[in-house]
C-alpha cells in the first residue's frame, strides 16, 4: 500500500528542484550586481551635472558632443556632415580618424547622436558615397557656395572665416566676409 520508494524518490527530486532553483537564483543575481557594476561605474560627472528634468537630451547631447569633441579638435556643426557619416562615426568610437575616442560611455553615445541627428541631414542622393571628410560633404558645398578653398579643408581652417568657432559659434564670420555676396 504505501510505497516508501517513491516518497524518498519524490524527496530527492524535490530537494534536486531546490538545488538548481537557488543555483540559477546566484547565478542570476550575480550576473545582474556585474552588470549593474559595469554599466554604473564612474559615470561622467558632467553627464550626471546636465541630466536634469527640465534639460531635453538634445541640449544635453550638444553639450556632450562639444566638450568630448573640443578635447582633441574643433567640433563641426551638425548640419556640415550628412546624418549617415556621424551615426557611423558614433558607432565606431574606437576608429575615429585613426584614433579611438577617449571616455565615451554608451549614454553618452545616445545623447550625442540625439544631438546629431536632430540637426543634421541624411545623404541627398541614394547611391551617393557616405562622406567622412569635410571636404566630401555636399553639405559643407552647400553652406559655402561662394567660397574658393587654396588649402584641404581640416577642422583648423574653420577659424579663419569663423572667429567664434571655439565657442561654436559657426553663425558668426570674420570682417572680410560679413558682407560677402
Amino acid at each position: 500500500m504505501f510505497n516508501l520508494s517513491k516518497l524518498l524518490h519524490f524527496k530527492r527530486s524535490n530537494s534536486l528542484y531546490l538545488i538548481i532553483s537557488i543555483a540559477i537564483i546566484l547565478w542570476c543575481t550575480s550576473i545582474g550586481w556585474a552588470f549593474n557594476q559595469a554599466l554604473g561605474a564612474d559615470p561622467s560627472p558632467r553627464l550626471a551635472q546636465s541630466l536634469r528634468p527640465d534639460r531635453s537630451t538634445v541640449e544635453v547631447g550638444k553639450e556632450i558632443y562639444v566638450s568630448t569633441c573640443s578635447g582633441c579638435h574643433i567640433p563641426i556643426a551638425p548640419e556640415v556632415l550628412p546624418t549617415e557619416t556621424w551615426q557611423e562615426l558614433l558607432e565606431n568610437p574606437q576608429k575615429h580618424y585613426g584614433t579611438s575616442v577617449p571616455n565615451l560611455i554608451r549614454l553618452s553615445q545616445v545623447l550625442i547622436w540625439d544631438y546629431l541627428k536632430t540637426y543634421s541631414r541624411p545623404i541627398l542622393l541614394r547611391d551617393a558615397p557616405i562622406p567622412f571628410y569635410i571636404e566630401q560633404s555636399q553639405y559643407f558645398k552647400i553652406v559655402h557656395p561662394r567660397v574658393e578653398f587654396s588649402e584641404p579643408i581640416t577642422t583648423k581652417s574653420c577659424v579663419v572665416c569663423h572667429p567664434g568657432v571655439k565657442d561654436f559659434n559657426y553663425r558668426t564670420l570674420s570682417a572680410e566676409w560679413e558682407d560677402a555676396p
